[in-house]
């Protein structure tokens, strides 16, 4: 998380823009790519915040379907 704030409050008017966060840099260049990360990187913002608040995870558990079927595998909860 304080990498993330770093890249956004700091370097956020070059690192940061429309689509998102740019693909790559190098700061000992003064480096900043054109493009944005990839669709493919968009689970990281969904990581990022179930382990900031476990709001994912909490939203995944309160699922009717999820409850029967970890009784149906006799999976048992912390």
């Amino acid at each position: 998380m304080e990498a993330l704030k770093y890249f956004y409050r700091d370097l956020g008017d070059r690192l940061w823009d429309i689509y998102g966060f740019r693909d790559a840099f190098n700061l000992k260049e003064d480096w900043f790519a054109r493009i944005y990360m990839g669709l493919n990187q968009a689970p990281i913002v969904v990581m990022i915040e179930n382990h900031r608040s476990g709001l994912i995870w909490k939203m995944f558990m309160s699922n009717a379907e999820i409850e029967s079927a970890l009784e149906a595998i006799d999976f048992e909860k912390d």
